[in-house]
This record gives structure tokens, C-alpha cells and sequence, in this order.
């Protein structure tokens, strides 16, 4: 009897390590779906997906935060972004004191109600004031609107961040930036064109005058900037507004001897200023306008009377005769501001906005409509097909803010070096 029960409580333990086994077997993790795809087809997969959610993919697992950083994948998902895709927005704060960035998703995709996102800034408690010189393939350059010192690039949605190595400063000086990519030469590059005076010169202008000039390159990846030397046009004060075939662009400044506006590019592969035609609208000389990009193609917004704005598109970079008239856009006030017309006045005045211009032309949509900022404070779409104008209401947008035309990318800064 004792040799029975012997016998059957070793075969209980023989059929408990079996299913213990069994077990074992059956919890051994599977592998998933993306780990038995090509990596090919993973990232023509990823390269689809919205930056909002490439930036919670990279959290999943460590694989996954690999392909994030993988090139290729970077790539990939701006050559998609620029096919016909509506883009984002950062909307640069500098109002009342201390800068902030938000980002504005304008895809048909995100349907989140809150739209409009606050994004960590790394370089704050050192450059707590900025001005955003560019964006340019999901990056950002910004300068530091204080000292005039400070230079970064920073992509929000890596977090990944640079701080360039100082250039020559000149004791009363007037900086304009530049900030670009060259798709030959594949290299970005931050353009600083330095208008200075000696400090024991003396003018009775009303307006400073800065007689000398100094243009300083640097070239992500570099150790140190090049100058160039002087420059023969002076550009109105903000940053480049135009980055077309590998060439940033400006507005020159009406001289006393040359009252003419000029169209001025820069290449930023042979390092070239060219003056670019203007278009022949009649009134380039005397009225102010800025430069914008619409379909990939130059384009000026002309400021006439009664708030009119005429919109003309170089359809063929660099020739004349491919300017046209694209879209003439009436006076329009948005409601709100015309609830509270300028009660509340910004205490700052943006060095690099319009300053003072009521509209500002900022890119295309996916619908044929124009994009357009008033007296940054509203966002407005315009149907050109309609005539007809939509202001667009978003929760979180702040009070104040200038729009900068973005592309959301995974782009890594160590990958550029």
C-alpha cells in the first residue's frame, strides 16, 4: 500500500513539472508582427505616421527608439511630409516677458481638440529671449534676441539640441540671420550678415547708419564660422523669409541712391548673392511686401491701399517672365479683433516680424486655400475659389505669437556632424 501511494504521488510530480513545462512554453513571449517585418517595410510604414506619434513610438522599447534614429527613416518621412501634406506650425510667444514655442498640428489626421502644444525649450534658462532665425527639415534656428550672441539649433520633437561656437561681435552692430539646407551639397547652413560702425563715428540720421558690413558662415558640423567679407546691400532687419532651391532670400532696404527694393538670394552652395527679377507690379518700389513660399515657388506679398493684398508667385525660379498675380485678397478684419481692437498692446515689438503690417502671407494649405497671420494674434484661412475668409479658433492658441512655417522630422543633429 505504501508502495502505491509512493508510486502515484511520483507521477502527480511527474505530470505537474509536464504541465509547469507546458506552461513555460506557452509563456515565452511571441514575437510580434513588427519584429517579423523587413526593416524596409517598417520604416516605409513609420515614414507615413504623424511626428506626434514617432515621438511617443520612440518610448515603446529600445528597437524602437533605434529606428527613430535611423537616417533613412528621417528621410523618408520628410520626402512624405512634403508630398501634399499640410504643414505644422510653431508659434513663437514673446509676449508678456519670457519666450515660449507652441506647436499646431493643421493635419486632416489629428483630431485631438487640443490642438495647440506647449514644447520644452532645453536652452531656456540660458536664453530665456529669442528670436526664431528658421526653420528648414523639421529644424529650428534660433538666436538669442538679448546679447546677440547665443546661436542654436534645436529640433522640438527629438529634443535634440546644438549650440554653435560664438562668432566675431562688433560693439554697435545690426544682425541678419539666415538659416538653410542646399539639396546638392547636403549641408545646412546658418548665415550671419553683420552691419557694424565704429563706435567714434558720429550721425545725424535719424536712423543708425552702419557704413561696413562682415558676412559670417557656418556650416552644421563645422568647428568654427568663415567670414566672407562685406556685402553691397543692406537688408531690412529680420531673417531670411524664403528658402527656394537651395538659396535663402531677402528684402534689400530703399537707399538713398538706389530707392528701389531689390529681391536678393543667397546660395548656399557656391556662396553667392544674385539679385533675383522682381515681379512687375508697379508698386515694388514704393510699397513694403515680404517674402513667402507657396508650392515650393518664391512668392511676394504686395501691401496696397485700403489693406488690399496682391500675392504674386515666380512659377519658374529665376526667370522673369514666370511672375503672376496669384491671388488678390481684400481688406479683412478678424472678429476678434474687432472685439478688443488693440486694448491690449504687446509691451515688445517683434525685431523680426512685419512690424506693423497687418497680414502676413505664411504658406498654402492641402485645400488650395491661403494661410494667412493678422497682427499676430489670429490665424486665418482664405478661399480663394469663394473669396471668402475663416478665422481659425484653436484652444491653447496664445494671445500673441508669430507663426513660423514648420516640418515635424526626426531629424538628429549627430547625424549632420
Amino acid at each position: 500500500m505504501d508502495l502505491d501511494d509512493d508510486k502515484r504521488a511520483k507521477r502527480r510530480k511527474t505530470q505537474t513539472e509536464d504541465d509547469d513545462d507546458d506552461d513555460h512554453h506557452h509563456h515565452q513571449p511571441q514575437p510580434t508582427a513588427m519584429e517579423t517585418l523587413p526593416n524596409e517595410i517598417i520604416v516605409d510604414i513609420l515614414s507615413r505616421l504623424p511626428i506626434t506619434s514617432l515621438v511617443q513610438f520612440k518610448f515603446v522599447c529600445k528597437r524602437w527608439r533605434a529606428l527613430t534614429q535611423d537616417p533613412v527613416l528621417a528621410d523618408m518621412h520628410l520626402s512624405w511630409k512634403a508630398d501634399g501634406n499640410d504643414p505644422c506650425l510653431i508659434l513663437h510667444c514673446d509676449f508678456p516677458i519670457r519666450n515660449q514655442l507652441y506647436f499646431l498640428d493643421l493635419s486632416a489626421h489629428n483630431q485631438d481638440k487640443d490642438k495647440v502644444k506647449r514644447l520644452y525649450v532645453p536652452f531656456q534658462a540660458s536664453m530665456p529671449e529669442f528670436d526664431v532665425v528658421g526653420s528648414c527639415n523639421g529644424l529650428l534656428c534660433l538666436s538669442d534676441s538679448l546679447y546677440n550672441d547665443a546661436l542654436y539649433v534645436h529640433n522640438p520633437f527629438t529634443m535634440d539640441c546644438i549650440e554653435l561656437p560664438k562668432s566675431r561681435q562688433y560693439s554697435d552692430q545690426e544682425l541678419v540671420f539666415g538659416f538653410g539646407f542646399h539639396p546638392k551639397t547636403k549641408e545646412y547652413k546658418v548665415v550671419k550678415i553683420v552691419y557694424y560702425r565704429n563706435t567714434s563715428s558720429y550721425s545725424r540720421a535719424r536712423r543708425t547708419v552702419y557704413p561696413q558690413s562682415d558676412v559670417q558662415i557656418y556650416t552644421l558640423g563645422s568647428s568654427s564660422w568663415r567670414s566672407l567679407g562685406k556685402v553691397s546691400y543692406q537688408f531690412v532687419r529680420r531673417p531670411s523669409e524664403a528658402l527656394v532651391n537651395g538659396r535663402l532670400h531677402w528684402v534689400s532696404r530703399p537707399r538713398r541712391y538706389h530707392p528701389a527694393r531689390r529681391l536678393i538670394s543667397f546660395d548656399l552652395a557656391d556662396e553667392q548673392f544674385r539679385e533675383v527679377p522682381k515681379p512687375d507690379c508697379g508698386g515694388l518700389n514704393r510699397c513694403n511686401f515680404h517674402l513667402s513660399v507657396l508650392g515650393g515657388c518664391l512668392a511676394a506679398a504686395v501691401y496696397g491701399n485700403y489693406g488690399k493684398l496682391e500675392i504674386w508667385v515666380m512659377k519658374c525660379y529665376n526667370v522673369n517672365e514666370s511672375w503672376v498675380k496669384q491671388f488678390t485678397i481684400g481688406a479683412y478684419m478678424p472678429k476678434c479683433l474687432k472685439l478688443n481692437l488693440d486694448r491690449h498692446r504687446p509691451l515688445k515689438i517683434w525685431k523680426t516680424g512685419s512690424n506693423g503690417k497687418v497680414v502676413r502671407v505664411l504658406c498654402l494649405l492641402n485645400s488650395g486655400e491661403v494661410l494667412l497671420e493678422y497682427k499676430n494674434r489670429v490665424l486665418v484661412s482664405y478661399d480663394p475659389k469663394k473669396g471668402k475668409f475663416r478665422d481659425l479658433v484653436f484652444q491653447g492658441l496664445p494671445n500673441w505669437f508669430q507663426t513660423v512655417v514648420h516640418t515635424g522630422s526626426l531629424n538628429w543633429l549627430n547625424t549632420l556632424h
